[in-house]
């Protein structure tokens, strides 16, 4: 079996515990996560775990990409401490608010910087998003097969590939030939737990950043303005309640509770 190179995409979502803390601009329509900590996306951390054991298996390397903020740096950092070789952070602000094909279209343009590979691996879908479309679109900007809801790799000789594909009832065995993106799901294996030995040496690795001068992209298919899915408008919605105590003997309540009720034509 001759070496497998893999690139994982990583997104850092917000930390679901701080999920309340969100607040939607009403300029732009989306959605400020400012203050609010980031974690690796749990699929994408099938993701990697399943590029470390092909690496494992065949030699090769598992490099990871992600576009985020800067702060995204302790998620690249957990990825190699975790076992990633590298990481490169996509990072400027015109890529603020991108939606999934403007996403996809700058990870595609860094994928083609790196070189060539072999597997793109990343989760099948993002916590805070779940729309399941980056790894497809991906695969359409580089011109190569994509498989989604991958359950099983099998890495084969000659650059053949062989995987599982969960469905509702069962899987789909699909072959191809690399290169290929695939989007995993959570049943594809457990990821292992952080190295203590490389957690040092993820905290001194050096992650470049590249930004929209850094890739061969067009500038207008970009960040907000390049999204062609746009947020028509957003609103939170106005809670109004009204509460009225009944105190007073379990009969007496009873008959005013119904009293109550057919005022208000619930009964």
């Amino acid at each position: 079996m001759s070496r497998v190179n893999c690139i994982v995409c990583l997104k850092p979502v917000p930390d679901p515990r701080r999920w309340s803390e969100l607040a939607l601009d009403p300029i732009t329509k989306t959605l400020r996560r400012e203050g609010i900590p980031s974690l690796l996306n749990p699929l994408d951390k099938h993701a990697l775990e399943e590029a470390l054991r092909i690496k494992e298996r065949s030699g090769g390397t598992v490099t990871v990409i992600s576009m985020a903020p800067l702060t995204a740096n302790d998620v690249l950092r957990e990825a190699i401490a975790i076992g990633a070789d590298g990481a490169v952070l996509l990072s400027h602000k015109s890529f603020a608010g991108a939606d999934t094909l403007a996403t996809s279209y700058v990870l595609a343009a860094a994928v083609k910087k790196l070189g060539e590979f072999d597997l793109l691996l990343c989760g099948n879908q993002s916590l805070d998003g779940g729309t399941g479309q980056v790894g497809p679109e991906i695969a359409e900007f580089l011109g190569i097969p994509h498989v989604t809801y991958v359950r099983r790799i099998d890495v084969l000789d000659r650059g053949a590939v062989r995987v599982e594909r969960a469905l509702e009832y069962g899987y789909m065995v699909i072959e191809g030939r690399m290169p290929l993106v695939l989007s995993v799901v959570d049943e594809i294996n457990v990821p292992r737990h952080i190295s203590l030995m490389r957690i040092s040496d993820a905290m001194q690795a050096e992650i470049p950043v590249w930004t929209s001068r850094d890739l061969d992209i067009d500038s207008g298919r970009i960040g907000l303005l390049g999204s062609p899915t746009q947020v028509a408008d957003l609103f939170l919605p106005t809670i109004k309640r009204r509460r009225e105590m009944i105190t007073g003997a379990p009969d007496t309540v009873s008959k005013l509770l119904i009293q109550k009720l057919r005022e208000l034509g619930v009964l």
